[in-house]
């Protein structure tokens, strides 16, 4: 199976912008709220469809379903593709929020998944904020009474949003996304997040928005503390740098740089690959395909080769299963 492009899912929601499209070359619309592009998605009724190829038009879903030796391997087949891959255009400071683990997860619903999450940093402006974890010495007790006292901003930990950055939250961190900041998110397969703080704001009716505080408050591990930025482990292969970014029980992330061509091993597993820089040529047996800055692709396990050429320096993130 050749490597599989899809079409995006735009979500707009009332935080976006319009980067989606104007630097990442989403197809928007005229409106000025384009949140979040979910790239590779198989998720309920969240569905990325194939956009060329012999597969154009099928489905993710049904893909697994009916071609899961060649996307996971022999050894490794699934009942749902486990990752779910996107951008997002933050141009206003997303809601506090924690998600469940697995287990929290499948008893509010059994069909959903935990979410653990990474975020590679494309740009941000110079006071763009990320806010990861809480600070040392704050329990749920100290927690609670910051809630009923509206002050949960005091218990956040916080620091910079500095591009090229990766910070790793596994489920049942505290975060939140500052405003001016463009990234694309590595996550487990689910949508499940419970809100905590809203910054005050109110929803389109004119009333806050709803908060999850109860089940927040039973996923958030209290023993993680302050979150800081991921500090990449290095190598060089094949005259190119590779950055080990996150290696946790979902999933791995990579990040390759070069200005020559390399290749990326295949038949252990299925690949994405998403253009954080630059373009190239993606080559599988004897099909060519651009890339560019923005474009997502998922290299199945049965791919035969896959390998890259660098019109420019290239910086592509990797992300597969440990």
């Amino acid at each position: 199976m050749d490597p599989l492009r899809f079409h995006p899912i735009i979500k707009q929601i009332r935080w976006g912008g319009r980067q989606l499209g104007t630097r990442l070359g989403k197809p928007i619309g005229p409106d000025a709220n384009y949140a979040e592009s979910w790239e590779i998605c198989d998720h309920g009724v969240d569905q990325s469809v194939v956009a060329t190829g012999p597969w154009k038009g099928w489905n993710l879903e049904d893909l697994v379903k009916q071609k899961a030796d060649d996307l996971f391997g022999p050894a490794k087949s699934r009942k749902q593709f486990p990752l779910l891959i996107k951008f997002l255009d933050c141009q206003d400071r997303l809601s506090v929020q924690v998600h469940p683990n697995d287990e929290q997860a499948r008893q509010a619903d059994p069909t959903e998944n935990g979410k653990s999450e990474a975020w590679v940093i494309l740009d941000a402006q110079a006071d763009s904020r990320i806010y990861a974890g809480l600070k040392a010495g704050i329990d749920r007790t100290k927690f609670e009474e910051s809630i009923a006292e509206n002050r949960i901003k005091d218990c956040l930990h916080e620091f910079p949003a500095r591009r090229g950055d990766t910070v790793y939250i596994p489920a049942g961190t505290v975060h939140a996304i500052g405003e001016g900041i463009l990234l694309t998110e590595v996550q487990q397969s689910s949508d499940l997040t419970y809100r905590l703080y809203d910054w005050g704001r109110l929803g389109a009716d004119g009333q806050p928005r709803e908060l999850h505080i109860a089940q927040a408050l039973e996923c958030i591990d209290f023993e993680r503390g302050p979150v800081e930025p991921v500090i990449p482990t290095e190598t060089q292969a094949d005259g190119h740098l590779i950055e080990s970014l996150v290696e946790c029980q979902y999933f791995t992330m990579r990040r390759r740089t070069s200005t020559k061509s390399f290749e990326i091993p295949t038949g252990d597993g299925f690949r994405v690959v998403i253009v954080l820089e630059g373009c190239g040529t993606l080559t599988c047996n004897d099909n060519r395909d651009s890339l560019k800055t923005g474009d997502t692709v998922l290299i199945p396990s049965s791919c035969p080769q896959a390998r890259f050429d660098a019109d420019e320096q290239l910086v592509l993130l990797e992300a597969a299963l440990p």
